[in-house]
């Protein structure tokens, strides 16, 4: 009779190379797939003694080691809760289930408290990296009781991403907290997307780089303080042909999807009313992005200025100011994302710790990039932080790059080039340092409609005023 270490369902990219990494870490993997040809396939292609494949469902629950540890690496929504209600049938009490997907953390804390009930714990992890994160060593994010995580610690330990020789994994809190510092995650991964994604327009449409130029530029880059995986990675991608020796980039269709978890990012933002503008701008950039055919009327009956330089322009000094702008916006990013994730520990009483956070993510997932351990210190030193963009580590930058984003999305409006998050991004930090606002005006017209009244600087207490006397 078996005692594997860890059951994992789900063989799709992310649960197969779990497997391998758990298995290549000495633990021992029995692993369950709706389709068992595919199980097959994959292990067939990948033959190591410490995975076990099963083709049903009970003998798999039966080879793990109690209390069993079983990983749903599935699609998220209604099939998780559909194999946690078949799940049940099988498991004792103290059995652990470990949702491995990208869930939304409300649905994690419906599961959490429903499976508490039953006596079975349950962890909703977040898990970045991607493919090659999952093989070699991704971010772990686990949220529930830390009696369970204490369960399965050691085998994430070994499987995750390493910074330093320090594990790319730390308990983060109880319940849907885990899979709601993921959904962050992916938020400032839209972010930071879409404002490499603007950098990459500028600097082809306005200053006129080639393909060979760009690549450059953005390895150049990443040598300093833009250091980041999806930095190195446009690099990489900017530089790649395909057989007929034409560059790939060139000929991907600009539509740009995504799962959802942006979304979810900026409603949870909404919800507590909190500006993360630059997610939610990110976001709609992606849903216009989609409307293609739209776009392709609008280009032919809308109007607008065509890309002319002055004499005067000089390109070197305009692509240093791109660099600064994008790196003051990196930095804005992150702040709005750490802001967010500060208001929800509160909300939901989570105790989040920020520096552990950004340590979690400076290895291993997407987002990863060196100045993170900038906001490590930061957090270290007062975890009750305000906002990031207070602090002395951020605030010389802040001063001084500023002046670079004003002259990047001023050359691009009157070029007619879109930069919606950057342009976001000068309003919200122009708003932000704004003592007296227009918001006096909006509170005066909610109170003549809806006597929704007001406060006054100079008295105390709620007014309201017959407009029309």
């Amino acid at each position: 009779m078996l005692n594997n270490d860890i059951g994992i369902i789900g063989m799709g990219v992310m649960g197969k190379n779990l497997a391998f990494n758990i298995a290549r870490n000495g633990y021992s993997v029995s692993v369950f797939n709706r389709s068992h040809n595919e199980t097959m396939k994959f292990l067939f292609k990948n033959s190591i003694d410490l995975l076990f494949p099963f083709s049903d469902l009970e003998k798999f629950i039966n080879s793990l080691n109690k209390p069993r540890c079983i990983l749903l690496m599935i699609q998220s929504g209604s099939p998780v809760d559909k194999i946690i209600n078949i799940l049940l049938s099988y498991l004792d009490s103290g059995d652990l289930i470990i949702d491995g997907g990208n869930s939304f953390y409300k649905d994690t804390i419906k599961r959490f408290n429903f499976l508490q009930k039953k006596s079975i714990q349950f962890l909703g992890v977040g898990i970045s990296g991607g493919e090659l994160g999952a093989l070699q060593g991704p971010s772990i994010m686990p949220g529930g009781n830390i009696e369970s995580y204490k369960l399965i610690a050691p085998i994430f330990k070994k499987i995750s991403a390493k910074y330093d020789q320090e594990d790319c994994v730390k308990y983060i809190g109880p319940n849907g907290s885990g899979h709601y510092v993921k959904m962050v995650h992916n938020g400032i991964e839209y972010s930071d997307m879409q404002l490499i994604a603007e950098t990459y327009s500028l600097l082809k449409n306005l200053v006129g780089m080639n393909n060979i130029d760009l690549s450059y530029t953005f390895k150049k880059w990443n040598e300093g303080e833009l250091c980041s995986y999806l930095i190195e990675i446009t690099g990489n991608i900017l530089c790649k042909k395909d057989t007929d020796g034409n560059f790939i980039i060139d000929s991907i269709l600009d539509m740009a999807s995504g799962k959802g978890t942006g979304a979810w990012t900026a409603n949870s933002a909404l919800k507590l009313q909190i500006p993360c503008s630059i997610v939610t701008e990110s976001v709609f950039s992606r849903y216009l992005s989609v409307l293609k055919a739209n776009r392709m009327i609008a280009s032919t009956i809308l109007s607008g200025p065509k890309v002319s330089l002055n004499s005067n322009f000089n390109k070197e000094i305009f692509i240093e100011d791109i660099r600064k702008a994008l790196y003051l916006s990196k930095i804005i990013s992150y702040a709005q994302g750490f802001f967010l994730m500060k208001k929800a520990s509160e909300h939901y009483v989570w105790n989040l710790q920020f520096s552990d956070i950004a340590k979690i993510f400076r290895s291993g997932c997407i987002i990863r990039a060196n100045f993170l351990n900038d906001i490590v210190t930061a957090f270290s030193e007062n975890n009750n932080l305000i906002d990031l963009l207070f602090t002395p580590i951020f605030q010389d930058i802040i001063n001084l790059y500023q002046l670079s984003l004003r002259t990047v999305v001023t050359e691009a409006i009157n070029n007619g080039i879109s930069v919606p998050v950057f342009s976001n991004i000068l309003s919200y930090y122009d708003a932000y340092r704004t003592v007296n606002s227009s918001a006096n005006l909006i509170q005066a017209q909610r109170d003549y409609f809806g006597s929704h009244t007001y406060n006054r600087i100079d008295q105390s207490g709620s007014f309201h005023t017959n407009w029309l006397e």
